[in-house]
């Protein structure tokens, strides 16, 4: 029997801390993983808690991401609750096994620590890989701090593991500066955390000798189409109402409010920023610092959900804004950012039509400042006003040299 860990009313934890917390309260069958920064200390402490004694699972160290997530979607398949973590190329070599993992809809969670993609190499954070896997099939959640890290993580396994749904899901954070810095996280209790995500419930386990089952069978053009279309599309369609009901219990159970696109200072905004990650807090900040001292009806919009994509939800936050600035902290490498496309995909067909502009921001950890968020908001303003774009479409922010801008 596992022992209980002692924990604090508020513990001052960094975001992998916070992670690795609330995958030992889920009592975690299997952890296969092969480490690799910012998300190394994930596993790192998932290994130090099995060997005191305070988790019964599994930690099966592998030769490669490729590899780790190839032991969870067997471990996972044979019917254990299952989790790990990873980041960038790490996250890039599971890639492949991610789109089996959704396809058999086992429900593994995954934590990732966002990180950059190489070449150049580079070990900070920004987006490139949460993009790179956001049509994978996995539910996918957006943690902004380190107490939305370990809140998340506890609400992926509820999410994922619910029998309507049972499919994978990702948890991100932003390397370093979330990952690596310490805040006050309030947990749960180690009872009150398993009682909220309650018993696995098997599915179709292989190891079930009596009701033999097949995983990873082979579809061609015969019922490919269906398969794609009518189970997993239109199950990811019908994940709305689960996420919304978990959040709505754990706001029972804390006192803590999620909801799928998260609005501040929206009610009467002319303008907004909408972003990801850690870059919330800072515009958030901002706009409330330019109310304040200048009157400017300034907003954030922020994702909590990237897949399903909240199309619904988004339109209604930004019903009444007139200029927008779609913030994507990724390569757009030749093309516009992925969350702008992806506003510009939901706001089209809406009645209301602000100007939509994309700025390419913090990528390879590149600091995005007040200042930043200044500018931008600044500039939003002029569109709003102009009715139209009065700079280009999409921009650098933060870049040195000569300013880069595009269409």
């Amino acid at each position: 029997m596992a022992e209980k860990m002692e924990l604090n009313e508020v513990e001052v934890w960094d975001g992998n801390m916070a992670a690795s917390q609330a995958l030992r309260q889920a009592q975690i069958d299997v952890v296969a993983a092969y480490p690799i920064t910012p998300s190394t200390p994930i596993v790192q402490n998932y290994g130090y808690f099995l060997a005191n004694g305070y988790i019964d699972g599994e930690f099966v160290m592998v030769e490669s991401e490729h590899a780790a997530m190839s032991g969870c979607v067997g471990a996972a398949a044979a019917g254990g609750r299952v989790a790990t973590a990873t980041s960038s190329q790490g996250y890039a070599l599971m890639v492949e096994v991610l789109y089996q993992a959704s396809g058999m809809r086992l429900p593994i969670v995954l934590c990732v620590v966002n990180r950059a993609l190489a070449a150049p190499l580079n070990v900070n954070g920004d987006h490139s890989d949460m993009y790179l896997g956001r049509d994978s099939g996995w539910i996918q959640l957006d943690a902004f701090n380190a107490q939305e890290a370990y809140d998340l993580t506890l609400m992926a396994f509820r999410i994922g593991e619910d029998v309507d749904v049972r499919l994978p899901v990702m948890v991100h954070q932003d390397g370093f500066i979330t990952s690596h810095t310490a805040e006050n996280v309030r947990p749960l209790s180690d009872d009150e955390a398993y009682a909220f995500i309650g018993e696995y419930p098997m599915v179709n386990p292989m190891l079930d000798l009596a009701k033999p089952v097949t995983y990873g069978v082979q579809t061609e053009e015969d019922w490919h189409f269906e398969h794609k279309a009518r189970q997993h599309h239109d199950l990811m369609t019908k994940v709305f109402g689960k996420v919304e009901e978990v959040f709505d219990a754990f706001e029972k159970k804390t006192g803590r409010k999620y909801k799928m696109v998260e609005e501040y200072f929206m009610d009467d905004a002319d303008v907004a920023i909408v972003a990801l990650g850690t870059t919330v807090d800072t515009a958030v900040f901002v706009a409330e610092k330019l109310r304040k001292e200048k009157g400017m009806k300034v907003g954030v919009v922020a994702p909590r959900l990237i897949r399903p994509w909240p199309h619904e939800q988004i339109v209604e936050a930004l019903k009444g804004v007139k200029a927008i600035g779609a913030l994507d902290r990724s390569s757009p490498n030749g093309a516009m950012g992925m969350l702008y496309n992806e506003l510009a995909g939901s706001l089209y067909q809406s009645d209301n039509q602000p100007v939509l502009t994309n700025y390419i921001y913090g990528l390879g950890g590149r600091d995005f400042t007040v200042e930043h968020a200044e500018e931008i908001y600044q500039e939003l303003l002029a569109n709003a006003e102009a009715g139209k774009p009065t700079t280009p479409l999409q921009q650098f922010v933060g870049l040195r040299g000569p300013k880069l801008s595009f269409y």
